[in-house]
């Protein structure tokens, strides 16, 4: 049976971030804090908030974005897979289930996010999509853009004329 290992999460950062670089080759590496927020019903009816954290792990160029333009409370979007880190201790089997991010999205605005070591000198720079996907265009618009069914009277428009208009 095939297997499915994705998880997509939106939440604020808990610490600000620090990256380190691994020995060999000087691969930059970021573990984040994640307080992701739910809010349900109970069953009385009254809402309530429940935080989940997770802890996150960041590789490369996408650590570094992080650690340059994030801090504490921070919205993001994490989209990675899950990982089951095991060890011993005192003899004591142990284990963890974190998220290796792979691409992450800066949400929000400049006031509440940004100004993490450079204190956000420079406007944060999209996320590039994987070649041949993310529902744009080589032209740079989007899909929706292009797409014209002649109601709106655009350029190219079979659609209604001015004197089709009823007031």
């Amino acid at each position: 049976m095939a297997s499915f290992n994705r998880v997509i999460l939106v939440g604020n950062l808990t610490r600000d971030i620090e990256v380190r670089y691994v020995s060999n080759g000087g691969l930059a590496v970021t573990e984040l804090g994640l307080a992701v927020n739910d809010r349900r019903k109970n069953q009385s009816g009254e809402w309530v908030d429940e935080t989940t954290f997770v802890d996150v792990t960041l590789w490369g160029r996408t650590a570094e974005i992080a650690s340059e333009y994030l801090s504490k409370g921070s919205s993001v979007l994490i989209e990675g897979r899950l990982k089951l880190d095991t060890w011993e201790t005192d003899g004591q089997k142990r284990s963890k289930l974190r998220v290796v991010g792979e691409k992450m999205q800066m949400l929000g605005g400049r006031e509440g996010g940004g100004g993490g070591s450079r204190g956000g000198s420079r406007p944060p720079q999209r996320q590039s999509q994987p070649q041949g996907g993310g529902g744009h265009n080589q032209g740079g618009s989007s899909d929706y853009d292009s797409y014209d069914d002649g109601s709106f009277g655009g350029p190219g428009s079979q659609g209604a004329a001015d004197d089709d208009i009823p007031f």
